[in-house]
């Protein structure tokens, strides 16, 4: 509603921001910024007729969409789109967007909105203007995927991404990309309608075949180049990797995944390691291997759900170190309120500590790992209140933590028990 509520402010208020923002402050007063209550603007010198009526117009749309009348409002807005002939109006670039997103909200809403409907918004407010073009054109695009018209869909996109206007800006390139990346995606959608299809016929013909090999080769294009562009892109890695794996093109898929994980120009993303933990599984790749990816995600999300493999893997090493190093995963794993009832976990702690007891140290291993836990570990899982619950939901979990209680808190009296 900000944009509403300054397109509702008279011209004098819209070209004088500076100057009214220093004068409050010199009084020490501010505006209101709740919609509701902004006030009738009061006629100015330099705003007509025209202005007033399309302002009042405004309120009573704004008015009409907080209360869900959805009819009142889209009649309102058929009057109100007339802004867009003005050339006159200091916010007419203003006016344009909140004709667009307004008009699509009143259709999402509208219980007789039709698909026409949405076409003819869309491609009107493409014409009205270049600033918001690409955007439009994705935003059409994802409604008519919505809609299940895929084809139509990927036409929106192919006519927005060979669009150019004027000098390419930094927005423009980056709407572009975008725009290409999704276009990929539907043709990797297109790619497993026609996979589907394929697996369910007796008879394969060539032609499906190469029309099949056709899309995944458009497809894989642009999906290649955004490993090009810092970002997080996961399902368009994801829709790529799974053409390359159909295609056994391991080589190029497992260097996708590496690139998206490792390459220090991308955000850290714990995703990216996921999916390639996940395929190296997929694939019988050595414990090694695996442990290397999880243990840079651990360090990542100490909570991931992945964490009770990772510490799996390394309760089945033979190195004395990687035993310790699963006792720390599990305890930070059990840091967190989301693992705090989970029998798996707990009993993953439990097989540790055991195997942790047939050395001669284990103690003191336990000991350094609890010391900066001992002052909030007791209040997080092992109160009186903690031991009714599990008592009730899971006498299972109850069982296995009064096990451990004595090991992890040696020096402190604990309300929670078998009993």
């Amino acid at each position: 509603m900000d944009d509403l509520e300054k397109e509702l402010r008279p011209l004098d208020d819209l070209e004088d921001d500076n100057d009214s923002s220093d004068d409050n402050s010199s009084i020490g007063m501010k505006k209101s910024k709740l919609p509701l209550v902004n006030p009738i603007c009061e006629e100015t010198l330099k705003e007509t007729g025209f202005h007033r009526s399309t302002r009042a117009c405004l309120e009573q749309i704004r008015d009409a969409l907080l209360h869900h009348r959805w009819q009142e409002a889209a009649e309102y807005m058929a009057c109100y789109s007339q802004m867009l002939e003005n050339t006159t109006h200091s916010a007419v670039q203003q006016s344009k967007e909140l004709i667009w997103r307004i008009s699509t909200e009143i259709l999402h809403h509208h219980p007789n909105s039709r698909l026409e409907d949405y076409n003819n918004i869309y491609e009107r407010m493409k014409h009205s203007g270049v600033k918001h073009y690409l955007m439009i054109c994705l935003e059409h695009s994802f409604h008519l995927m919505l809609n299940g018209h895929i084809e139509d869909a990927k036409h929106q996109l192919s006519v927005a991404e060979s669009w150019r206007h004027g000098k390419e800006s930094a927005a423009q390139y980056q709407n572009t990309k975008l725009i290409q990346a999704y276009r990929s995606l539907l043709d990797y959608i297109i790619w497993c309608d026609k996979k589907f299809t394929h697996s369910k016929t007796d008879h394969h013909d060539t032609g499906d075949n190469q029309d099949m090999h056709s899309y995944f080769r458009q497809a894989s294009v642009n999906l290649k180049e955004i490993l090009k562009n810092p970002g997080v892109w996961d399902p368009f890695i994801l829709s790529y990797v799974e053409m390359l794996e159909f295609y056994e093109d391991h080589e190029e898929a497992l260097k996708v995944l590496n690139d998206y994980a490792y390459d220090d120009t991308f955000p850290p993303n714990p995703n990216a390691h996921a999916y390639l933990y996940q395929y190296l599984k997929r694939h019988n790749a050595t414990d090694k291997k695996l442990m290397k990816v999880l243990k840079v995600l651990h360090v990542l999300v100490p909570s991931h759900e992945l964490m009770l493999e990772y510490s799996s893997l390394l309760l089945q090493s033979e190195k004395k170190s990687d035993l310790q190093k699963a006792l720390g995963v599990i305890l930070d794993m059990l840091d967190f309120a989301c693992w705090r009832g989970n029998l798996d976990v707990w009993k993953r702690l439990k097989a540790i500590i055991q195997k942790l007891q047939l050395q001669e140290d284990w103690k003191d291993v336990v000991s350094e790992k609890m010391a900066a836990r001992k002052d909030w570990w007791p209040a997080l899982h092992f109160t009186r209140f903690h031991a009714s619950k599990d008592s009730e939901e899971n006498p299972e979990l109850k069982e296995v933590k009064a096990s451990l209680t004595k090991i992890l808190c040696p020096d402190l009296t604990l309300k929670y028990s078998a009993g």
